[in-house]
């Protein structure tokens, strides 16, 4: 047997890191070996408040045990089951609970096993629809820039994230156009909760009607709130005339809730906070409380029901190895059992204003130069160190890592999405310590 710590692993070497300056964190190491609750603990034993939920996925907090137990009861059941032409109980139960989650607005749900496989999984969905419906010029897809969309080459080419993009340019999908960004320092800073300038953004998309015709157009996907970007909110009255121009030419709106859904903006998705409704909407994340991986796509009826009035065979030549896998749907029913029994939306909507209130007391710090707010979403935007984009965020995050709390960075935009559960004394806790690093920043 080998005496190896479990927590200091003999070699850092071997892994490559996503999203991450790998020589620079192999010679200053951040290890997280345990969590519960709000917070992780590092390898030096010290407890670090968890203000990101992870990476957005952790709503409910860490090691939650009714999720623990179901994960363990699962896997000492039924391990794994193929989900092509097989199928087995959870898998079946946890669709229907997703249904009635929706309200029962939304029909059918298909699985994946992530954000990323959502969104290509969406697009696939959306471009089959129009072909099954006998409109097969229905091709080309609109995403919007600065939107993230995960990491295939569908998402990443209906994404606008530069970085993400400039390395691929070349393989990224033909066929896509993008919708402007929102985001508007000068009209729009400091602001909490929807911003009132920019709703007449959404009719650039009525532009792109007219270069490309409506009926070329298959798709146009957003993030109602964009995260990943740095959380930028949408204007008052963008979405609904979003939907309202898709409405009116047959174009399919997908809304990409990986972040926003599972309580992120205290309801149940976004499209439940905004009033709109897509027809097409992605998952991963909160589904499972980021325990197992696991993604899903909600649709409409008249979408599923398309593919259902053709001939007998496989209706959708798609899915994943690991599709509905049986620990990711334990996990599933366990969170949607805590978010029903355990208040934890109304947590998140006590709080709200509280925490809102906490991130915009930032005003007037160094280098602050917006914060805006929506849920309990926060983006603190900082000014760039000329030439050095990124350094002054990056320096932020390390020292609050070493001062117990956990931020999220990209660029030099600050991104806080606590755990759910988040109190008002953690909340404190939070924002006094980032406030206190803020002042020291060069």
């Amino acid at each position: 047997m080998s005496s190896q710590d479990p927590t200091h692993p003999s070699s850092l070497s071997a892994y490559w890191m996503p999203f991450t300056a790998n020589r620079n964190f192999k010679a200053a190491p951040r290890m997280l070996v345990s969590a519960e609750g709000m917070h992780y603990r590092d390898d030096a034993g010290n407890a670090i408040l968890d203000g990101t939920a992870g990476l957005w996925c952790v709503p409910l907090g860490h090691a939650h045990p009714k999720i623990v137990s179901a994960v363990q009861k699962s896997v000492a059941t039924l391990d794994y089951a193929p989900s092509f032409q097989l199928g087995h109980p959870s898998a079946f139960e946890l669709a229907e609970r997703l249904k009635a989650y929706t309200g029962n607005r939304f029909s059918n749900v298909f699985y994946t096993g992530s954000g990323s496989e959502a969104v290509d999984t969406a697009l696939k969905i959306a471009l089959a629809y129009h072909r099954a419906k006998g409109n097969a010029t229905r091709t080309r897809l609109i995403g919007r820039e600065r939107g993230y969309h995960g990491v295939g080459f569908g998402g990443m080419s209906v994404g606008g994230i530069g970085g993400n993009r400039k390395t691929f340019s070349t393989a990224l999908l033909p066929g896509v156009d993008h919708l402007p960004h929102t985001h508007n320092l000068e009209k729009n800073a400091f602001t909490k909760g929807e911003p009132e300038y920019g709703a007449h953004l959404a009719d650039e998309l009525e532009r792109l009607v007219t270069l490309h015709d409506a009926t070329n157009i298959a798709a146009v996907i957003v993030e109602p709130v964009a995260g990943s970007t740095g959380v930028l909110i949408p204007p008052k009255g963008y979405l609904k005339r979003l939907r309202e121009i898709c409405t009116k030419h047959g174009i399919l709106l997908i809304f990409d809730e990986v972040i926003t859904g599972f309580g992120r903006l205290g309801t149940p998705f976004a499209s439940d906070y905004f009033d709109v409704e897509p027809d097409i909407f992605t998952t991963a994340k909160g589904l499972t409380n980021g325990v197992v991986p696991m993604g899903a796509v909600f649709v409409k009826p008249e979408i599923h029901d398309a593919f259902m009035s053709g001939p007998d065979g496989i209706e959708l030549f798609h899915g994943y190895t690991y599709s509905g896998h049986p620990l990711a749907c334990a996990a599933g029913l366990a969170s949607l059992e805590v978010f029903q029994t355990e208040g934890v939306l109304e947590n998140a909507q006590a709080v709200a204003d509280y925490f809102q209130e906490a991130a915009h007391a930032l005003r007037g710090l160094p280098h602050v130069i917006d914060v805006r707010t929506i849920g309990l979403i926060a983006g603190i935007e900082l000014a760039s160190i000329p030439g050095r984009v990124g350094a002054r965020a990056y320096d932020a995050f390390v020292r609050a890592f070493n001062d117990g709390i956990l931020i999220r960075v990209t660029g030099d935009i600050i991104a806080l999405s606590p755990p759910l559960i988040i109190n008002k004394q953690q909340i404190d806790e939070l924002f006094g310590k980032l406030a206190a690093i803020l002042k020291t920043l060069a």
